[in-house]
């Protein structure tokens, strides 16, 4: 049963701006596409883990990632552009999306979080909320006269979009944010008898945080072996304040981030996701900072993992007692951690498959698009 504050927090959601399609659009370009600009706050983990790759598949139309926060729009050439909008568009795009309109050869939207949901929601700090709000929900008011494609990162997230001509578009990373070919330089992160865990993630997983503080504290006081690493700021970090053999860091740069793995290994990695309406709209990402710092991966099962272990990954229901006894077996069992890591791999090297779906998008613009009910993804007809 939904007590009052979810009713609330949905009611107020249906009152939010949401992506509408323009009038007349197919889902596809408007004319032939002779480059791809993206406007986003760059760099970004959602350009580099769905767009990047499929931007540079054989058969795409030449593109570029333009900073809304510093790009300079007026040297921008819009004839036949299409432009996507990676989450975020900024007043100055929106004036330029107005002034251009008529040069373009379309507009797509792309999403990867259950914004709405976010802002409604108590984990996220009251600024960050607000920040989202100017971000991503109110420039939808003048960007929806212009949209000709919303893409959503789940089938979840698209379904709650009330927008049935949302098309799916999965992670397809590329290798260089995954694949590690040569750990022989690698500093060890501990000495060999020690083993490493973390948690990374921000305030907006407070409750993550809570659930694992606890399952932390008895671990590490039943293996004097192990040590924890988590990234963690404003409430967040407090959560972790005064706990022996656990280092707190705050969240780094997109870029910073990528750079950290390059110089070290990270030998189990937590991913819980507590039951939520956001949670149940992520798409399963984490796995590629998994495989990128080689580590064993502890993932909660639902909807953005999955419940299936068939691949050999560790997939756990959200529960103390169960989180307990997952790490304590993988602390104790360096194979284990290594079949699980390799695992990850796996399903992050199928997901990097998909990076050539966006081509039938743009080979052909009077190609149509059709979405199935069921999966609501697309092929053409």
């Amino acid at each position: 049963m939904i007590d009052f504050r979810e009713q609330l927090a949905l009611w107020i959601e249906r009152k939010l701006p949401q992506p509408k399609l323009r009038r007349g659009a197919t889902g596809c370009p408007r004319k032939p596409v002779k480059h791809i600009i993206v406007f986003g706050r760059m760099p970004n983990p959602t350009f580099d883990y769905y767009l990047a790759a499929r931007l540079n598949a054989p058969g795409m139309p030449p593109s570029q990632a333009v900073d809304i926060r510093h790009g300079n729009l007026s040297d921008l050439d819009a004839e036949s552009a299409f432009i996507i909008i990676c989450r975020y568009a900024s007043p100055d795009v929106l004036t330029w999306l107005d002034t251009n309109a008529d040069r373009l050869s379309g507009v797509g939207l792309f999403l990867d979080d259950n914004i709405p949901a976010v802002v409604t929601g108590q984990d996220a700090d009251f600024l960050y909320r607000i920040r989202l709000c100017y971000r991503a929900l109110w420039p939808l008011r003048r960007l929806n006269r212009h949209l000709d494609i919303v893409w959503a990162s789940t089938p979840h997230l698209a379904s709650t979009l009330r927008l049935e001509e949302a098309q799916v578009l999965p992670p397809a990373p590329p290798e260089r944010l995954w694949k590690r070919e040569d750990t022989t330089n690698l500093a060890p992160n501990q000495a060999s008898d020690q083993v490493l865990i973390a948690y990374h993630a921000t305030g907006v997983h407070l409750k993550e945080h809570r659930f694992l503080r606890p399952i932390i504290a008895d671990v590490l006081a039943q293996r004097p072996q192990a040590r924890f690493e988590v990234f963690a700021d404003g409430r967040a970090a407090s959560i972790w304040a005064g706990m022996e053999r656990v280092s707190i860091r705050r969240p780094l740069p997109w870029e910073d981030y990528l750079e950290d793995a390059n110089h070290r290994t990270i030998d189990i990695m937590l991913i819980p996701l507590d039951p939520s309406r956001v949670n149940d709209c992520r798409a399963p990402t984490k796995r590629i900072d998994v495989v990128r710092y080689g580590a064993a991966g502890l993932f909660s099962s639902g909807p953005a993992y999955g419940a299936s272990v068939e691949l050999g990954e560790s997939l756990l229901s959200y529960d103390r007692d169960i989180w307990v006894c997952a790490i304590l077996d993988l602390l104790r069992n360096r194979e284990a951690r290594h079949v699980s890591a390799s695992a990850t791999a796996h399903s992050v090297e199928l997901m990097a498959i998909a990076r050539g779906d966006l081509v039938r998008t743009f080979a052909n613009p009077n190609n149509k698009l059709e979405c199935t009910p069921f999966d609501r993804t697309c092929r053409l007809v």
